[in-house]
């Protein structure tokens, strides 16, 4: 039985700030139609350009994956994609007065939940998909990380992180069909190192940032000189490290939160093939650069599918 493409049934707009330029603005998402696919438009710019989410527009991927065409820009897509896909959505246009996806909590949550309010419409035109008919592999030897696609009936994720160290050692995660994403995966929000965090605001990287929209993992001995000045930089009254190693902005969601919002990051990332894949993903250490490098190599094998 075919399944059929699906868009917004209402538009719907979030506003927020970007994480890395610390711009305020807001994101609209419109209905389209059957064969669009995941469009953004730059209104804040003359001629309002558009760029497509696909993986021959991928421009960066520190710390961040962006998009782009010429000079125009769209930085840290991967979370509202990641969205877009657990939801249902093949077609949608994505207004965005900045250039910088909101960051909100560092998760997908907010965007699943706009597009709840509004639902999922039923499109006349089949989904088309991938379908993945031999084992691809994509190995970096300089970060070890380590991807693979098998053949398989659905798509699934299976990722493995390995920071070594005490706080954030090995960890896995699972994703067994999409349908278990806004759940399971979703909320799970991204996270950093403390000594990360420091380099990034010494390197004015994330102007956005604050307490709420990351998991500051602390792998080594802070002082309270330390923790007081993180206090007043992010205008907390008081910070502290927990027993588990982070700092005390949030709670956990899941024991194994920092590998789900990889593997979150990883369904974001391969959404840029521009169709919906049927195949069992593996990933070793991923990140932004393996994952859109991986995207590359699939779209790159794969020569006899039409991107038009």
């Amino acid at each position: 039985m075919a399944e059929f493409q699906g868009t917004l049934a209402a538009s719907i707009h979030i506003s927020g700030t970007g994480l890395h330029t610390g711009k305020q603005g807001t994101m609209t998402f419109h209905p389209a139609s059957p064969g669009f696919g995941i469009q953004f438009r730059r209104t804040d710019l003359k001629g309002k350009p558009m760029i497509p989410a696909h993986i021959t527009h991928v421009v960066d991927t520190a710390r961040g994956t962006t998009i782009g065409i010429d000079s125009v820009r769209i930085y840290t897509i991967e979370h509202v994609l990641a969205a877009l896909i657990g939801m249902g959505v093949d077609n949608a246009l994505i207004d965005l007065n900045m250039d910088e996806i909101p960051i909100r909590d560092g998760s997908s949550r907010y965007f699943v939940e706009a597009i709840e309010q509004v639902g999922i419409q039923t499109q006349s035109q089949a989904r088309e998909y991938i379908e993945i008919k031999e084992e691809l592999v994509l190995h970096l030897s300089d970060t070890g990380s380590k991807l693979r696609i098998s053949p398989a009936d659905e798509f699934s994720v299976e990722v493995e992180i390995d920071y070594a160290t005490k706080v954030l050692g090995k960890q896995k995660a699972y994703l067994s069909s999409l349908s278990e994403f806004n759940t399971e995966i979703a909320p799970c929000r991204t996270f950093v190192f403390l000594h990360e965090l420091e380099f990034l605001l010494h390197n004015n990287l994330i102007k956005g940032g604050d307490l709420s929209n990351a998991i500051v993992f602390v792998n080594r001995k802070v002082s309270q000189e330390e923790l007081d000045r993180l206090a007043t930089l992010f205008n907390q009254p008081k910070v502290k490290v927990k027993d588990e190693g982070i700092l005390n902005n949030l709670e956990l969601y899941f024991p194994n939160e920092a590998a789900r919002h990889k593997l979150l990051d990883v369904v974001g990332d391969l959404s840029l093939l521009g169709k919906r894949l049927k195949g069992r993903v593996q990933a070793y250490k991923p990140g932004h650069y393996a994952n859109t490098e991986f995207a590359k190599l699939i779209y790159k094998t794969l020569n006899s599918i039409s991107y038009d």
